[in-house]
């Protein structure tokens, strides 16, 4: 493992600048990094048109794509562990997760598109006179891959698996707070027999690379995931440029309905999963949970004994429920919103301090008490912080969830199935997920209403962003039939 992660990481750019990328468990160096910036983007984004316009990616039957991506899609099975402990070592992912969730389920992603791969086709038109028509499915060309470090190997996939399908060629930017596993997977790339230009990593800072990307003239379209204030950037970054597509993930703050013919028991375990999963780093993280009245007492105390079971340490530990934030900066603006919600009135059930004699570690924190005009309440915290909130209608709980300007996601614990029919068609988000929580699936599309972007990720909505739709029409003569 170590080997094949040196022979990647010791790339570098044209300045010959690094960065150092941090073990948030231990605050120790894990590696420098080659310093990418706008020029290393101009020499990726060259490769990548050579290849598109030149070399065989996008000329190769789709079959023949599937099957390398494939190929691509064994060998993450194959080092599964390393992808793991470079995940782990660079974000504080709990190592248990990564190898029996996040990185077979990455494997799972690539295989969806490589199947993909030769179903993409145009449509035989009908028109009104004498003519004929067709369209075209065509790949858009070369796409610039903006991805975050909350999921950096699922994002890596998320994107240049559907890009890949499509027969793009692509420039890939990972974050700067996790670069590691984007290398590996481009090494990995590689050896499947993906073609040299197709795949093309850049590892840098967001301001340069990434801004680079973005404005890039010779970039088709933009796929960015990240916040909404970045993602504001993008989108001029790309107006002002070539005028190019861009899609958008970004912020959420996802609200969870438990109503009273809820479970208390599982309604608990879906609020503390859908509030502290992944140390609460995860963009449709249920970090408003509204409660109907007549079992929010019933609720908070379970919520309480279960917390106080939950173990905060080593990532690599099996007994470990949450790692470290990711870095110092975001350790830190999670405990100043904390400290806000405390000036603020919030009632402080469990948590709130940091935890360990080092890393960024974190105490899962609720509050209650907590009201619609806190910033705890309306902020994205990107951190292991829950607020609860009591409602008494399903009127009233329909029009808080909605009182936000995010919509990526929501949840609904119920056992009536009318009050499901109705709460899930009346919040504006883009995933509902109904007595379950983070339920992700390779076919089911993921995307926010308001600003919590544009565009869809996952299934065969994320294919459509990287093709262009053209129509062909020609004269017919002398038909027996129109």
């Amino acid at each position: 493992m170590l080997l094949a992660l040196f022979l990647v990481i010791k790339l570098a750019t044209l300045s010959g600048k690094t960065f150092e990328t941090i073990d948030p468990s231990s605050e120790q160096v894990i590696a420098k990094i080659a310093e990418g910036d706008k020029e290393d983007i101009d020499l990726a984004v060259k490769a990548a048109r050579q290849a598109f316009d030149h070399g065989s990616w996008p000329r190769i039957p789709g079959c023949e794509r599937g099957k390398i991506m494939n190929k691509f899609a064994d060998l993450i099975d194959e080092h599964l562990e390393e992808l793991a402990a470079l995940e782990t070592f660079d974000v504080g992912k709990v190592y248990s997760f990564e190898t029996n969730v996040d990185i077979p389920s990455i494997s799972k992603e690539v295989r969806y598109f490589a199947g993909s791969a030769d179903k993409i086709h145009g449509k035989t038109l009908k028109l009104s006179s004498e003519f004929q028509g067709y369209t075209l499915l065509e790949p858009i060309g070369v796409v610039g891959l903006i991805i975050p470090w909350n999921f950096p190997s699922a994002m890596f996939v998320l994107k240049c698996a559907p890009a890949l399908a499509a027969g793009c060629t692509m420039v890939i930017k990972p974050a700067e707070q996790a670069p590691l596993t984007a290398l590996y997977l481009a090494h990995l790339a590689k050896l499947a027999g993906i073609p040299n230009g197709v795949l093309n990593v850049v590892t840098g800072f967001g301001d340069t690379a990434g801004a680079a990307v973005a404005s890039h003239m010779d970039i088709d379209c933009v796929s960015f995931t990240g916040s909404t204030e970045v993602g504001r950037l993008v989108m001029q970054a790309a107006a002002t440029s070539n005028l190019k597509p861009v899609s958008l993930e970004l912020g959420g703050k996802s609200p969870l309905l438990i109503f009273d013919d809820a479970n208390v028991n599982q309604a608990a375990d879906l609020a503390l999963l859908g509030s502290l999963a992944n140390k609460g780093e995860i963009c449709v993280c249920s970090s408003r949970v509204f409660v109907q009245e007549g079992i929010y007492d019933k609720l908070v105390e379970n919520l309480v004994e279960k917390v106080k079971t939950w173990v905060v340490g080593d990532p690599f530990d099996p007994s470990t429920h949450q790692g470290p934030q990711v870095d110092k900066k975001q350790y830190e603006k999670v405990l100043s919103y904390i400290d806000q919600g405390k000036r603020e009135g919030a009632s402080l059930l469990i948590g709130g301090k940091s935890c360990g004699k080092k890393g960024y570690y974190i105490e899962p924190t609720i509050f209650e008490n907590v009201t619609d005009d806190m910033l705890i309440a309306n902020d994205e915290i990107f951190g292991p912080v829950m607020c609860l909130m009591k409602f008494k209608t399903i009127e009233e709980a329909i029009g808080r969830a909605n009182a936000t300007t995010h919509g990526l996601a929501a949840g609904i614990v119920t056992n009536d199935l009318n009050i499901a029919n109705r709460v899930s068609r009346s919040i504006r988000a883009g995933m509902i997920w109904i007595n379950c929580y983070h339920n992700f699936d390779s076919g089911c599309p993921i995307g926010g209403y308001k600003m919590s972007g544009v565009g869809k990720d996952h299934g065969v909505e994320a294919l459509e962003k990287y093709l262009q739709n053209k129509a062909v029409v020609t004269p017919i003569y002398h038909s027996p039939w129109l």
